[in-house]
């Protein structure tokens, strides 16, 4: 390993040590379990990720399909999480890598991602079902990205439906200016609702740097940090 990759692989698990150590301390002040770690891996190269599976990091997160698919690809040890939009033109794709899609938020999105993974599953290309945790939309603004709070019963039952897709629980991103605590309390009842009425439980994704203790005290079983674990976002 060169010097600058001994550099940044200490960057790395420094990123790694603080972050674990955040959540652990937000954990017991809450007088919750600690949540699993997801690190989002955006914009950051391939050999970045490598580096974070040496350090026994075995998921990570992605935004963009282009992005993670190469990334996929390249590093078959690693596996990869949908956190971002879908364009239901790339659900194939999608359903082609992913380990879970976390930003599930609509039946025509869901259609599309169980036929992708049973062409998958036809083509060799995968073994599984796909887990999927449906966005949450608590204001009803899906310009970014979620179901509304009204609509997702409904999607449930569409997912419930579906043979390649496995419904692993809720995912939420707090609208801007809104009270992050609240929010993540309200989407981890409403978990905790749909789990009752499917007699099996449900997980919440929530919580990312800025708010992952709010996420954390409020009972959320996965955060997704990004720049706490791997910096800036590189230039260029």
């Amino acid at each position: 390993m060169t010097d600058p990759q001994e550099a940044r692989r200490e960057e790395l698990r420094a990123g790694l040590e603080r972050t674990r150590a955040d959540i652990q301390r937000a954990a017991e002040a809450a007088g919750r379990p600690a949540p699993r770690l997801l690190p989002v891996t955006k914009f950051h190269p391939a050999s970045d990720i490598a580096l974070l599976a040496e350090l026994g990091v075995h998921d990570v997160a992605e935004n963009r399909e282009q992005e993670a698919r190469a990334k996929a690809e390249e590093l078959p040890q690693v596996r990869f999480h949908m956190i971002g939009q879908i364009q239901t033109k790339k659900a194939n794709h999608v359903a082609r890598w992913a380990h879970s899609v976390h930003s599930l938020d609509s039946i025509k999105l869901a259609r599309a991602l169980d036929k992708g993974v049973a062409l998958a599953k036809e083509r060799g290309q995968r073994e599984d079902t796909l887990p999927v945790y449906i966005q949450v939309s608590v204001d009803g603004d899906t310009a970014r990205g979620g179901c509304p709070l009204d609509d997702v019963d409904e999607l449930v039952a569409e997912v419930e439906s579906l043979d390649q897709l496995e419904l692993r629980g809720m995912m939420v991103v707090p609208p801007l200016g809104s009270d992050p605590q609240a929010v993540f309390e309200q989407v981890r009842e409403l978990a905790g609702d749909v789990a009752q009425h499917l007699g099996r439980g449900l997980e919440l994704s929530a919580g990312m740097s800025a708010d992952m203790a709010a996420a954390i005290a409020a009972g959320t079983d996965i955060v997704r940090v990004g720049t706490g674990i791997m910096g800036p976002r590189p230039l260029g």
